[in-house]
């Protein structure tokens, strides 16, 4: 029987990436995308971490996500890491290509040399805009930058593996019962 909320919502669907499988040089949906995060002078070189395809949903649907991650710092000077949440159309023909849309508020802090490992966590509740097309399969992601005015060519945040996970909780509409 499917969970009922005080908010008249179902939860229909869990999906999770798993924290144990390896990163891949192909996409691997479910596991950790990448195990490094290119540090360069720019806030805005996003590099995937974590990502999840959902089934289909509906407008006004409800996504209850929760997101972690932890790099590592050998770098020797002070890295600025951003992290937050975006959603694009699977079943958008351009997929990845398509428009992206920011669902979180921006998460930053500075990795230092003596901090070393930095734990990111990130949650949001995201409600299906009115224009979603209905049926349309969401993919949730889970993206990164690192960025420092010390930055020299090739520098890069070390992704530790086995230390994050995205889950997405998909929650529907609750089916009104017939009127007596």
């Amino acid at each position: 029987m499917p969970y009922l909320s005080t908010t008249g919502l179902v939860l229909s669907e869990i999906l999770a990436t798993d924290p144990f499988q390896p990163a891949s040089g192909a996409m691997a949906l479910g596991a950790l995308e990448t195990t490094a995060i290119l540090v360069d002078l720019s806030s805005s070189s996003y590099r995937t971490l974590y990502r999840v395809v959902m089934g289909p949903v509906e407008p006004g649907d409800a996504l209850d996500i929760d997101a972690d991650a932890r790099v590592t710092n050998d770098l020797g000077y002070n890295v600025g890491v951003a992290w937050h949440l975006w959603i694009y159309d699977y079943s958008n023909p351009l997929k990845t290509n398509g428009p992206w849309t920011r669902i979180s508020a921006f998460s930053g802090e500075n990795v230092t040399p003596d901090m070393h490992h930095m734990a990111m966590h990130i949650s949001t509740l995201y409600r299906m805009p009115a224009d979603w097309p209905s049926g349309h399969r969401p993919v949730v992601v889970m993206r990164a930058d690192a960025h420092s005015t010390a930055w020299q060519s090739g520098d890069t945040l070390t992704v530790d593996a086995g230390y994050g996970q995205l889950t997405v909780r998909h929650w529907t509409a609750a089916a009104v019962p017939p009127a007596a």
